[in-house]
């Protein structure tokens, strides 16, 4: 087969959800294997038993194998959790008064690398923001230009190394090994941003079940990333406590009746549950319930407004947030982050999906989408062939891709 086939894990609290994807000769990202499962042993994106998690995770493998037809092996995985972090860094090696070239600019992001991370952290992504040459700031990319010294400034995400490990573990017991880990939030921007977004300013912001994950982009690069350990699974919470029900019917409810504006439903809207003590079912008006939601989400909305304003960059954001992840699905949600952050908000899903894309046109699958997105790039570039399952276009690297590429990753 002459076309690249990639694949993408994004292990998530609720969901894991494996997709198998081919790139096509135009450009088209083709979904063939789509593998959906129950997400068990996740905590806040965090492995907390590692056995409950394997086996969903080979659950998903197997499903997607299943709808594709194809063996896979090696995968991109998704990666979120409070114990990720960021730092930014400087790096800067001398040119000696020539044109520089691209060992100049990989030379440059490996001494913004050299960072000192402590031992029981590892890097997951090196993000560049800008180059300097001889002083003159604000280059998006120098190659060819002439000069003596070449600085640029990076974000480093990093992450506690035994979280990292675990999870790899936990995707190689299934039976495939882990190509690269990507950020959440980055994987969902290259579904869900457009590129007039990134140059303007914007914050995506995906809520799932256990975290809501952010990336501030500016001038069309990650500025700064953040995961806040809270998400849909307090909402859920929140409902079983104040109803007195269990947790997978109060999930049920939160998603059939849920409404995150109470002014917004309905005085005489009704339903029915049967709390715990209770012989017979209860009714219960629709407001009560978007009450208690309400109140759950502008507090996650303050919590991540919070978040911004300590980044520095709250001024900077004229396209305001795209909102992303399977609870931003919640009726009333954009309502009220739009009142919290006073910024425009939209919510995104993936778009302009061939193949096998019934399940994923929601919020919830940006992340797996992104994903297969993010492998496209890496696979334009020719980068290694560990990242796709079949074949890679090789060849070495076209410095043409990489002049747009590396302003966005540099793994």
């Amino acid at each position: 087969m002459d076309e690249p086939i990639i694949v993408g894990i994004d292990i998530g609290t609720t969901k894991i959800c494996t997709l198998v994807g081919r790139v096509e000769e135009d450009g088209i990202l083709r979904i063939l294997g789509v593998g959906i499962e129950p997400s068990k042993g996740m905590r806040k994106g965090i492995p907390v038993d590692v056995g409950a998690v394997t086996q969903a995770i080979s659950r998903s493998i197997e499903k997607a194998e299943r709808t594709s037809g194809m063996e896979i092996t090696s995968a991109l995985v998704s990666l979120a959790g409070s114990q990720v972090s960021s730092v930014n860094s400087r790096g800067v090696v001398g040119v000696s008064g020539r044109t520089i070239d691209e060992d100049d600019v990989i030379r440059s992001m490996e001494a913004a690398r050299a960072v000192a991370i402590p031992h029981n952290r590892e890097i997951i992504h090196v993000i560049q923001r800008g180059f300097t040459v001889d002083g003159q700031p604000g280059i998006r990319m120098p190659l060819g230009m002439y000069g003596y010294r070449l600085e640029v400034e990076t974000h480093i995400i990093t992450v506690a190394a035994s979280a990292v490990e675990n999870l790899r573990n936990c995707v190689l017991q299934a039976g495939a090994n882990t190509s690269q880990f990507v950020l959440n939030p980055l994987a969902s921007a290259e579904v869900v941003l457009s590129e007039t977004e990134r140059e303007m300013g914007v914050v995506v912001c995906d809520v799932g079940g256990g975290t809501t994950d952010m990336a501030i982009f500016i001038e069309g690069d990650v500025w700064h990333t953040m995961i806040l350990g809270v998400g849909g699974d307090l909402l859920t919470s929140d409902i079983a406590h104040g109803l007195r029900l269990p947790i997978p019917q109060a999930e049920e409810i939160k998603k059939q009746h849920g409404h995150t504006v109470e002014t917004e439903v309905g005085e005489n809207e009704e339903f029915y549950v049967r709390p715990f003590g209770e012989e017979k079912p209860l009714q219960i008006r629709r407001r009560e319930l978007a009450l208690i939601i309400e109140a759950r989400v502008e507090e996650i909305f303050s919590l991540v407004l919070q978040e911004i304003k300590r980044s520095g960059y709250d001024g900077l954001l004229p396209a305001g947030m795209v909102l992303t992840g399977g609870s931003s699905s919640l009726p009333g949600i954009r309502t009220i982050g739009s009142q919290v952050l006073g910024l425009p908000v939209r919510i995104a899903k993936p778009e302009n999906l061939v193949g096998m894309t019934d399940q994923l046109y929601s919020p919830a699958y940006s992340t797996s989408v992104g994903l297969l997105k993010w492998q496209m790039l890496m696979t334009e570039i020719g980068g290694e062939s560990s990242q796709t399952i079949i074949s890679s276009h090789g060849g070495g690297f076209d410095w043409e891709y990489v002049k747009n590429l590396i302003r966005r990753l540099f793994p």
